[in-house]
């Protein structure tokens, strides 16, 4: 007798389908880390090339976290609105299009707005890109495909400065910004002919007003935190105009957000005490990441005088650090089930790392930089995308676009508000130390100082020895101690952490449980009202779905 098998229930992607699938999602993911990490090491160069300072520099980079953080909820609720696959391709056609743009432009306002476009991008991608995952995987067998994800992130992060770095030292740093084109073409493609989901679609009725608020808000904060101590003093009038004006507009996004029909990020989830300890400890894992990935950068460049190409290969310990324990991590949490743990000993390793990079000057010995970086990357590689599988795994899967990319932009935040406290810090820490160290010189060893004037960021190959000596000096001092500064956050982090509940991982993907609720004949209780359940997170949605034939009897 021929065996019979049950058919593929339709959004439910398994075996080759799904493989597939997944390799056009990581493809996609690679390409938007790639372009983003191509420049970073080779950003020094081209602020130097375009006559830029300190602070475009800073700015550059800033812009686009900032149009990523308060994009990415926006995209993650239309996720929950409308298809997931078409977003996906608007994000990365969106993104890869702000990068070409980026390619030509010749003064650092030029740049700062196309990378704003190229965030904008960014920012759909980090959010769909876990959203479309938890479609696709169960939380139990996302924790292997989360270090999968970790590992593209971490070969792009490696891959994209060695390359920038091969790109500007031989045909310009222009071909940073298009290499990622024909990438993105190709996943594209694969994302059209490989991604089949299905779309539950609701009226779609953006949140605009919450969208307006927030980001206004985070934005007044931003700028005053890049902007603060070096184009105004903190106490000022500017300062009073930009914090206060920023905290009454998110205070007003919070009361927007209460009585809108769709917010943009549902108050009630704050509610989970999952979600709320996963923002809190994401705030300093952004802090970390997009820290030290600029930072770093700077400090093989300005502290030590390398290569574009000698900086992304002296940063590689980091992202060793991250591949290896991201996927080993990621693996055992698949194979055990077990997850906090490993949470908790990276959340620790994060704070050793920022601690012993908080040591560096411009002479450290490299063993010590490369530990440091190796430590620091295996926290970063054990936490972050653990968080966002910690919060999928106990919201309902009509808020999950809503609740993934909440993280996300917490995440970005962070990382954005961070970087731009610390570059504030690191520019006038710079300007002290250089002034410090140019009145102990004599005359005849200040030829040459008026290559440091108006803060331009300076090309180190050129500057005379003694002058040399004093920019590298200062830019070592200042860097370490940015990373020390950032210290108190990271222990926030840890403990968040340890305070997560450690809520066994679900088996079902959001797809299967989307369907099994229907076939249950409850459709209109796919959430059973992520509001009242979020109060406890022992009673989640995984939870409550184990069995489909028991839970038809309860409903």
């Amino acid at each position: 007798m021929a065996q019979t098998h049950p058919p593929q229930t339709e959004g439910v992607l398994t075996g080759r389908a799904k493989r597939l699938a997944l390799a056009a999602l990581f493809l996609s993911m690679f390409v938007s880390m790639l372009a983003m990490n191509v420049v970073g090491t080779s950003m020094p160069i081209i602020i130097a090339d375009i006559g830029g300072t300190q602070a475009a520099f800073t700015w550059v980079v800033t812009a686009t976290m900032l149009a990523s953080a308060i994009s990415t909820p926006i995209w993650g609720k239309l996720a929950d609105l409308t298809s997931k696959k078409a977003l996906l391709q608007v994000a990365l056609f969106v993104f890869t299009l702000g990068s070409a743009l980026a390619g030509i432009a010749n003064d650092p306002s030029w740049l700062i707005a196309f990378r704003v476009l190229q965030g904008l991008g960014a920012g759909g991608l980090g959010a769909l890109g876990q959203i479309v995952l938890a479609e696709i995987v169960s939380p139990l067998e996302r924790g292997k495909y989360m270090g999968v994800m970790g590992a593209v992130m971490a070969v792009a992060t490696v891959g994209g400065p060695l390359l920038g770095g091969l790109l500007t030292d031989t045909v310009g740093w222009r071909w940073n910004f298009y290499v990622a084109a024909p990438i993105a073409i190709v996943a594209i493609v694969m994302l059209q002919r490989t991604l089949h989901l299905q779309t539950v679609k609701r009226p779609i009725k953006i949140d605009y007003l919450g969208a307006a608020l927030i980001s206004a808000g985070f934005s007044s904060l931003l700028i005053w935190v890049t902007l603060g101590g070096s184009s105004f003093d903190w106490m000022s009038w500017q300062t009073l105009v930009m914090v206060g004006g920023g905290v009454i507009l998110l205070v007003l996004a919070v009361l927007a957000e209460a009585k809108a029909e769709e917010p943009l990020i549902p108050l009630a989830l704050f509610k989970n005490r999952t979600f709320t300890m996963s923002v809190l400890a994401s705030i300093a894992v952004g802090l970390a990441m997009f820290g030290t990935a600029v930072f770093l950068g700077q400090y093989m460049q300005l502290a030590r005088g390398r290569s574009v190409i000698e900086a992304s290969l002296l940063t590689l310990p980091m992202m060793g650090g991250l591949l290896v324990s991201s996927t080993v991590v990621g693996q055992i949490i698949t194979r055990t089930g077990k997850w906090k743990r490993y949470m908790v000993t990276g959340a620790a390793a994060l704070l050793a790392g920022l601690v012993m990079m908080g040591q560096l000057r411009y002479d450290t010995s490299y063993w010590y930089v490369g530990v440091s970086m190796f430590v620091m990357g295996a926290g970063v590689g054990m936490t972050m995308q653990n968080l966002v599988l910690a919060v999928q795994n106990t919201i309902a899967p009509t808020e999950m676009g809503a609740a993934s990319s909440a993280v996300t932009f917490f995440r970005t935040i962070g990382g954005t508000a961070g970087m731009s406290a610390m570059g504030a810090m690191l520019a006038h820490q710079v300007s002290g130390y250089i002034s410090d160290g140019l009145a102990k010189l004599s005359p005849e060893e200040m030829q040459g100082a008026e290559a440091l004037a108006g803060g331009v960021l300076p090309k180190i190959a050129d500057l005379p020895g003694p002058i040399r000596v004093v920019v590298e000096s200062a830019y070592g001092h200042g860097i370490g101690n940015i990373f020390l500064a950032a210290v108190p956050v990271a222990v926030v982090a840890l403990v968040a952490i340890v305070f997560l509940p450690n809520i066994p991982l679900s088996t079902k993907s959001a797809a299967e449980q989307r369907a099994e609720l229907q076939r249950a004949g409850a459709a209109d209780l796919v959430v059973a009202d992520t509001a009242a359940m979020a109060g406890t997170d022992t009673g989640t949605i995984p939870a409550q779905m184990a069995d489909a034939d028991g839970r038809r009897g309860k409903l």
